[in-house]
């Protein structure tokens, strides 16, 4: 398990985490998205002790995780940048990794460079974006630590390779300790594979929550009510964080249980009702603007 506890971390003058509190649990797959700038790349810098912390502590199966060898063997950290010697190959790092992680497997690295048809011989320097991603990702799960930070895993990856990924991952849960952490501007990908999300904001998470939970607590409603006294009364009584009226149509996305939220709608006698699934992007972008991340404020 991996506790973040009150973290922050200043770069001069700007504050990139404030106060971040979080728990990621064994054996699921954890999606952290955020805002631009929100900060989800200093946080799995922190995690994995690259960076320390300026207050507050991260713990890796209850061991600080800064300047601690017993904790830092426990995670690996893919960057969104791959980050290889000069004129390295892969068996290179191969044999580099071997040094760093105790329980890196080179017969399984041998063999899925294979089938992901890379040249173990090839200086990286001449793979596409997408290739040295794919080496990065074959060399942290080769690593077999029991917790894989990946920032941006499938940026410059084909739609087969991120699939391909994906099942990777999936495997790995099924076959041993494993708990993947992503972080990914691609709401799309994390919705697909996570089984937990933590929303960043402005150096803090809004909430950290299990994803199909989450889909459950939140809807988006569109009716028509004809009185507006009835409608006006229904906004008072529901959580709303979204709302658009056009003409007589409102569409508004609220949190609560759904069977709640329909008792009281068809209290107002509606012309016309329905509650819509929300897709992890809606999701986003209404928690996003109760945080006061509004995009018309932005734009218009």
């Amino acid at each position: 398990m991996i506790q973040i506890e009150k973290v922050k971390k200043r770069f001069g003058e700007i504050t990139a985490l404030n106060g971040v509190d979080a728990v990621i649990g064994e054996n699921c797959i954890f999606g952290l998205v955020g805002t631009n700038g929100a900060g989800k790349s200093t946080l799995l810098r922190v995690i994995a002790g690259v960076l320390e912390a300026d207050e507050g502590q991260v713990k890796i199966d209850e061991l600080p995780v800064w300047e601690n060898v017993q904790a830092k063997e426990k995670v690996c950290f893919i960057p969104d940048t791959a980050m290889f010697f000069q004129n390295a190959t892969a068996d290179v790092m191969r044999d580099y990794y071997q040094i760093v992680y105790p329980k890196f497997d080179a017969v399984r690295f041998d063999d899925l460079l294979g089938k992901f048809e890379l040249d173990p011989k090839r200086k990286l320097s001449t793979f596409s974006k997408g290739m040295k991603k794919q080496v990065s990702v074959l060399l942290g799960i080769c690593a077999n630590t029991q917790y894989l930070l990946c920032d941006e895993t499938f940026d410059g990856l084909d739609p087969v390779m991120r699939q391909t990924v994906k099942s990777l991952f999936a495997s790995e849960i099924l076959s041993r300790k494993f708990t993947p952490v992503i972080a990914s501007h691609s709401l799309r990908e994390i919705e697909d594979i996570c089984d937990y999300v933590g929303l960043l904001h402005r150096g803090g998470i809004l909430f950290a929550k299990d994803l199909d939970e989450m889909k459950l607590g939140i809807h988006k409603i569109q009716c028509v009510i004809p009185d507006a006294a009835d409608e006006a009364a229904l906004l008072g009584e529901l959580t709303v964080l979204q709302k658009e009226k056009r003409g007589s149509l409102l569409t508004i996305v609220v949190r609560g249980s759904y069977d709640e939220i329909e008792w009281k709608i068809q209290a107002r006698q509606p012309l016309f009702s329905e509650i819509l699934p929300l897709t992890l992007e809606e999701i986003f972008i209404s928690e996003t603007e109760v945080a006061g991340y509004d995009i018309k404020n932005l734009v218009f």
